[in-house]
């Protein structure tokens, strides 16, 4: 690896030895209160009512979306058949699917993906291989384009790297050089604020949930700025990448001569259901040879973060 990559690594280990350090802080508090908590007189706490809300669906179709590393392109699929409602009527030529292998791994590692593919250009959807993420700025079939909607499900550096530490670094690094790459590929325009989706406790974690959005807001987007869309497992080790923090406070440039890393603002996160996403299946990037079926993530929660540009 260059100079530039030791450098951005070198920045990231810096930044998890401040957040170890902060963690250490933090858990010695909530020890102490918890402490302190034992000893008062518990209260009765009321029952919440479940929310009848739908899943958020993060795409309207007046998008034009971007799909990063898509696998067996079976999410590209579930965008344009039996899609979610909010997405019934949006034209085929609106998304562009990409993925990381050439054409003939890509088949060779997914016993699906060529028909899907097929099924994908007959209905008009631009398909193309051998896409970095990292390097999204420097492709000539995306430079000088944009797009409402960037997204990335479940993204991975795929290094197999047995010691947590580094592969959440190689990880880390890959996000960064992402969010750098995909700076100049969205829309321009203002920034949407996401104030119509009420927020909702869940009885069993109290984690936060934001609602469907209403019809006006989907319709709104379509000359506000551009967003990206990353979805990860919300469990070890992936909550470790800390991919807010990242986006919002990225490290700073790795020389003189480079550009500072953009900084993004963190619009919302809401579950990511894939049960609304008919015939989606994430799989791993080493395909259907690791484990026998190369899928993964099954149990505990997935989570989008949505994030656009600062100003």
């Amino acid at each position: 690896m260059g100079k530039a990559g030791k450098s951005l690594k070198s920045a990231l280990q810096s930044q998890q030895s401040r957040q170890k350090h902060k963690e250490q802080i933090n858990k010695a508090a909530r020890i102490l209160e918890q402490k302190a908590k034992s000893t008062r007189q518990p209260r009765q706490r009321t029952a919440l009512v479940p929310s009848t809300s739908r899943p958020t669906i993060p795409f309207s179709a007046t998008d034009t979306i971007l799909l990063i590393g898509e696998g067996n392109f079976s999410f590209a699929r579930a965008l344009i058949q039996d899609a979610p409602l909010p997405l019934t009527h949006i034209p085929p030529s609106n998304i562009t699917a990409t993925a990381y292998d050439s054409e003939e791994e890509c088949y060779s590692k997914y016993s699906d993906a060529r028909a899907i593919v097929a099924l994908l250009r007959e209905c008009g959807v631009e398909v193309h291989f051998g896409v970095d993420a990292s390097r999204l700025d420097k492709i000539p079939l995306l430079r000088g384009r944009r797009w409402n909607r960037i997204c990335w499900n479940f993204p991975h550096a795929g290094k197999s790297i047995t010691d947590q530490d580094r592969n959440i670094l190689s990880n880390q690094v890959l996000i960064i050089n992402f969010l750098r790459a995909a700076a100049s590929l969205l829309k321009t325009g203002p920034i949407l604020s996401v104030t119509g989706s009420k927020k909702r406790k869940r009885a069993n974690d109290e984690k936060e949930e934001e609602a469907e959005e209403t019809d006006e807001e989907k319709s709104a987007k379509t000359g506000a700025r551009g967003t990206i869309l990353i979805t990860l497992r919300n469990v070890p080790p992936y909550t470790l990448w800390d991919i807010p923090r990242l986006a919002k406070h990225p490290p700073p440039p790795t020389s003189g001569s480079t550009q500072p890393n953009p900084a993004y603002i963190v619009q919302r996160s809401f579950v990511f259901h894939r049960n609304v996403w008919k015939g989606y299946e994430h799989r791993m990037t080493k395909g259907e040879r690791a484990y026998g079926t190369g899928k993964t993530g099954e149990g505990g929660e997935d989570r989008t973060w949505e994030f656009c540009l600062r100003d």
